[in-house]
C-alpha cells in the first residue's frame, strides 16, 4: 500500500519540500519514496511511542486526532493503514486539513468496508450458533461513497475516493488469524461483548472455513487538496 501510494505521488507534476507520515509504524512510506525525487523531507509520526522509536529521523508520537503541528505546515499528508483505527473520522480528516498548507494534498489509504466481510459473517454465523447472538467484534469500516463524503464534509477540495482489493492466501483460518494479530489488527472496540468470543464458537467458524482460504482486504485511497494555492 505504501509503494501505491508512492506511484502515485510519481504522477504528480510537483514536489512537496515538507510531508506527514501519519501512522508511519516503522517507517513503511520511507522505504517506499527513497530514491524518489517527489517528497523533501518526510516527517513521521504514530500513535505509538514505540513505532516512532522504529521510524525514520525525525519521528515523534502524536495521536491522529489531536496533531500537535500549527496551521498550515505540511505540503503533503500521507496516511498507510492508521486511519481505520481512530474514534472520529471526520475530526481527523479536519484536523489532516488544518496542518496542511492551502493547495496541499492529503493521500490517505484504510481498509474499507469489504475487508474480511465473508470471514466477518462467517464468525456471526458460528457464534448465533453457539450462544444465540453474535457481538460486536469487528470495528466499522467506511464504504467508498461515505468516504468521499467525509473528504467533502471536512473541507477538502477535489475529493476522490477509489477502492480496490488485495487477496491474501492462508493455509487456514487459523493462520489468518495468527497473522491478523501479528499485524496488531485485533479488536480494539472498547464496547466489546463480556465474555469473550466461546471457544464452541471459534471451533465452529474453524470447521467450516475452507483450508486452504483467502482472505480479502479492501483498500480504501481517499485524496483531497487543502482549498488555496
Amino acid at each position: 500500500m505504501a509503494r501505491d501510494l508512492a506511484e502515485r505521488l510519481e504522477d504528480m507534476r510537483r514536489r512537496f519540500d515538507l510531508a506527514l507520515d501519519l501512522g508511519c509504524r516503522d517507517g513503511a512510506m520511507a522505504r517506499a519514496t527513497a530514491g524518489r525525487d517527489r517528497i523533501g523531507l518526510l516527517v513521521h509520526a504514530d500513535l505509538s511511542p514505540a513505532m516512532a522509536a522504529r521510524a525514520p529521523r525525525p519521528a515523534l508520537a502524536a495521536d491522529e486526532e489531536a496533531l500537535p503541528f500549527r496551521e498550515g505546515c505540511f505540503d503533503l499528508a500521507v496516511s498507510v493503514l492508521a486511519l481505520h483505527w481512530v474514534n472520529d473520522l471526520p475530526g481527523a480528516l479536519i484536523q489532516i486539513r488544518r496542518a496542511l498548507r492551502p493547495g496541499g494534498l492529503a493521500l490517505l489509504a484504510l481498509f474499507g468496508a469489504g475487508t474480511l466481510a465473508e470471514f466477518r459473517a462467517a464468525l456471526a454465523r458460528a457464534e448465533i450458533a453457539e450462544s444465540g447472538g453474535a457481538g460486536a467484534r469487528v470495528a466499522p469500516f467506511p464504504d467508498i461513497r461515505a468516504a468521499g463524503g467525509l473528504l467533502q464534509r471536512a473541507g477538502f477540495a477535489d475529493p476522490v475516493a477509489d477502492e480496490y482489493t488485495l487477496t491474501a492466501r492462508f493455509a487456514d483460518a487459523l493462520r489468518l488469524l495468527a497473522d491478523l494479530r501479528g499485524m496488531g489488527e485485533t479488536s480494539v472496540l472498547a464496547a466489546r461483548p463480556r465474555p469473550p468470543l466461546r471457544r464452541a464458537a471459534l471451533a465452529r467458524f474453524l470447521a467450516a472455513a475452507p483450508a486452504p482460504c483467502e482472505a480479502r482486504f479492501s483498500i480504501l485511497t481517499l485524496t483531497g487538496w487543502k482549498p488555496g494555492s
